[in-house]
């Protein structure tokens, strides 16, 4: 297939990189491709931002048939642009359009042209400490179809925003509420995948504890509601006796990128690693004894995000002195590192744009 590129006449006002939030501001051009079943994925092309014209019984709107990713790009101290695991980012994507019915794409073609269009947009990739360019590559159902069946046609698109922080406090320790009123996904469904209403099945709850003063949900295990998942928009880790704990992937938990990058860095420092099942009951144990020294959520957004409160039921515990903790800190500072080119890439996650 070949990339086509179309150019924006009308070229946006770049925004203050020392202002910036997260996921208000879009840049000039955008990704398209199309599918169709007489010629599979077809039409890839660059060209300027705009919003869908779509038929009001798209079948997006009303099954929910859609997937999606997020992944960044950095500039690094000399000027150079790269993304970090781009190549994890698209191979776990077409696992979500394998769950969801949803036709593979190819991903070697995805990548490039997402560095090239990273490249044409290289200018709103954002200097500031902290800041980056977010990607967000999606595909949606679009049959006008009132039905459920999987729909025969698909629009994958790419969008890109300049960003700052995803939590307002920024690498300060967050507080997290675990919840057993309700279940966000269990083995055998959509917990494993970046779809539509794998996020929408945490809105209520998030609501919930954000009036209470907390910033995410901690989600228990669908069938026992005893065993640690995930929280909304991270996997967690836990440090118990000097060993780095998280659950393991079982088919409800979503398998991070960021997770996965902090583990492989914890085993190259020989740091003992576990990936089990992880009780709450566990967590608090190991708090009362003395065992349980940090808590961190890991993702894309935040990369690494310390929990300095955790709420369960009515038990209310500091997670050491309620500062982020030396091995969140470490991996932090280790990601980041590699991420903005301040050091060594020793398993070869980068992947230069420009």
């Amino acid at each position: 297939m070949q990339l086509t590129t179309t150019r924006n006449k009308e070229l946006k006002a770049k925004p203050d990189p020392q202002k910036l939030g997260f996921g208000t501001l879009f840049t000039d051009h955008m990704f398209n491709m199309d599918y169709h079943p007489d010629k599979g994925w077809h039409n890839p092309r660059i060209e300027p931002y705009t919003p869908f014209t779509m038929d009001p019984s798209t079948m997006v709107l009303h099954y929910g048939q859609g997937v999606f990713e997020g992944l960044k790009a950095y500039r690094t101290g000399d000027g150079h642009i790269q993304l970090f695991r781009p190549q994890a980012n698209f191979k776990r994507m077409n696992y979500s359009c394998h769950k969801l019915c949803i036709p593979a794409f190819d991903e070697a073609m995805a990548l490039d042209a997402l560095k090239q269009l990273v490249h044409l947009e290289k200018e709103w990739v954002p200097n500031a400490p902290g800041t980056s360019l977010y990607i967000r590559p999606t595909i949606v159902a679009t049959d006008p179809f009132l039905g459920v069946r999987a729909s025969h046609t698909y629009r994958f698109f790419i969008i890109l925003s300049p960003v700052g922080a995803y939590y307002p406090e920024g690498f300060n320790p967050i507080k997290i509420l675990v919840t057993r009123e309700f279940v966000r996904a269990v083995r055998g469904g959509l917990g494993d995948t970046k779809t539509l209403g794998n996020y929408a099945a945490s809105l209520l709850a998030g609501e919930m504890a954000h009036k209470e003063g907390y910033t995410q949900v901690l989600w228990l295990d669908g069938v026992e509601q005893k065993y640690v998942e995930e929280v909304g928009s991270m996997n967690i880790l836990f440090v118990i006796d000097g060993e780095l704990v998280t659950p393991m992937l079982n088919g409800s938990i979503l398998p991070g990128i960021t997770r996965d990058s902090a583990l492989a860095l914890a085993r190259r420092w020989e740091m003992p690693v576990s990936e089990r099942k992880i009780s709450i009951d566990e967590v608090y144990e190991a708090h009362r004894a003395g065992r349980l020294t940090e808590i961190f959520g890991s993702g894309t957004a935040a990369v690494i995000s310390p929990v300095g409160t955790l709420k369960y039921e009515d038990q209310v515990i500091t997670i050491g002195d309620g500062h982020a903790g030396p091995v969140a800190q470490k991996l932090f500072d280790a990601i980041m590192d590699i991420q903005y080119g301040k050091a060594e890439d020793p398993l070869g996650w980068v992947e230069p744009v420009v």
